[in-house]
């Protein structure tokens, strides 16, 4: 299965951005539960550690489109080592006020000053955007495999931070996702020959004289703001309804086991739910994509949208947890293709020169999902048992579907925006 993949790295400085935006990324996976266990070790609330984690995540949701504009105006290097350098400032103030017993408003301040976090995942898939424009059937395959990390990351993360905070101390998960995030989107923003070229730098003379002979007519033609492109306004939802989907997945599968007397266990049912994701993206990309890009991402919501039955029956039905375990690893395998042909549909459709920022809208939609779906997971499990919350992810896959279904027209690669800074056979070729 892994065979195909090993033709992506053949071309020069892949393994390099991959490796330490894989680093970076890691560390960013780390984040969350190492904040989490330092706040309730530290000030003993996990209502105060919550809140903080979701002040946070908001600001960052709103924080990450921005820098993704800068990035795709400025390029991936001039805008990542400023912002990785200035977000350990608002990280060592939030370790010093824990640690100090600065009041609890201090600790929201911090951590939603960090909000100019760069979107990793989305300037590592801008690379292979890049660097496979020619070849769509590996761009596909580049994109499984960054759906695959990504879900390696969130099975590791959560783990190597949960045990540093409570085998070394509780503040070691934070420093050493801090430490490790900053060296590795240091290292990935020093490959500077597989970084994208931007609009205001176009990497060849052709592409530059149609930028300059298009200026005229530029504002009126395309979108200021990729929202203003219908087909991403309809994926961004369905990343909000998918977001929904993991973020009540992980509550209640939480709440589940500890309803049973097995909290501990609940790590190990996340990790099948990143595992069934990890494999089905990595067996994803092996295949061939047939039809438009469109059609195939109606075809993975609505998968995901029936094995997310699984679960909900399993937890109404007070299955063990071994059975729960293969139900969720089951319903993982619904998330990867959805999310791999979302992200082949967003560089189809939007031009490169508004890839990063497009793709941090995304990942924002999918961030405010994560959080409104735990929230009401855990409203719902508080009230109507641990099992009840499984309707909340299996609504907002059905939600998403209905979202993808109703944007259908949009998701045709057609409505593509012209790409000026396109090279010069994509330029030529549009004349």
């Amino acid at each position: 299965m892994l065979a195909p993949y090993r033709r992506l790295f053949t071309r020069p400085g892949t393994v390099a951005f991959t490796l330490t935006g894989l680093l970076a990324r890691l560390s960013m996976s780390m984040t969350g539960v190492s904040l989490v266990v330092l706040i309730a070790e530290r000030r003993g609330s996990y209502t105060l550690a919550g809140t903080v984690a979701a002040a946070g995540l908001g600001a960052v949701a709103v924080g990450m489109p921005l820098i993704g504009r800068l990035v795709d105006r400025f390029g991936q290097s001039r805008v990542t080592v400023p912002a990785v350098l200035y977000n350990l400032v608002p990280l060592s103030g939030l370790l010093l006020c824990v640690r100090l017993g600065a009041p609890d408003w201090t600790l929201y301040l911090c951590w939603a000053a960090g909000a100019a976090m760069p979107n990793l995942g989305g300037m590592a898939r801008a690379r292979w955007a890049h660097l496979l424009r020619d070849a769509p059937d590996d761009r596909h395959l580049a994109n499984s495999l960054e759906q695959a990390l990504d879900e390696l990351c969130f099975m590791a993360g959560p783990v190597l931070g949960m045990v540093l905070c409570t085998t070394v101390a509780p503040e070691a998960g934070m420093l050493a996702a801090g430490g490790a995030g900053a060296v590795g989107a240091l290292l990935f923003a020093a490959q500077r020959r597989t970084e994208p070229p931007t609009a205001d730098r176009p990497e060849s003379a052709v592409a530059a004289k149609a930028k300059a002979d298009a200026d005229a007519d530029a504002d009126a033609d395309e979108p200021r703001s990729p929202l203003r492109v219908p087909a991403l306004r309809v994926l961004a939802l369905t990343f909000l309804s998918t977001g929904m989907v993991f973020g009540a997945l992980d509550l209640t599968t939480v709440a589940y086991a500890d309803a049973l007397g097995n909290r501990p266990v609940a790590g190990g049912l996340l990790a099948l739910v990143a595992a069934g994701s990890c494999v089905a993206g990595l067996a994803f990309g092996t295949l061939r994509p047939t039809g438009p890009a469109g059609t195939r991402f109606l075809r993975g919501v609505a998968a995901m949208a029936g094995l997310l039955l699984l679960p909900l029956a399993a937890g109404l039905g007070g299955a063990g947890l071994a059975l729960l375990g293969a139900t969720l690893f089951a319903a993982g395998t619904g998330t990867a293709p959805t999310m791999v042909t979302g992200m082949t549909l967003i560089q189809e459709l939007l031009p490169r020169r508004q890839l990063n920022e497009a793709m941090a809208i995304a990942v924002s939609g999918i961030m405010i999902g994560i959080s409104t779906g735990s929230a009401l997971a855990g409203a719902l499990a508080e009230h109507a048992g641990p099992g009840a919350g499984y309707w909340i992810p299996a609504g907002a896959a059905a939600l998403a579907l209905l979202i993808a279904l109703a944007g259908r027209r949009h998701l045709r690669t057609a409505s593509r925006v012209p790409d000026l800074s396109a090279p010069e056979s994509t330029v030529s070729a549009t004349r």
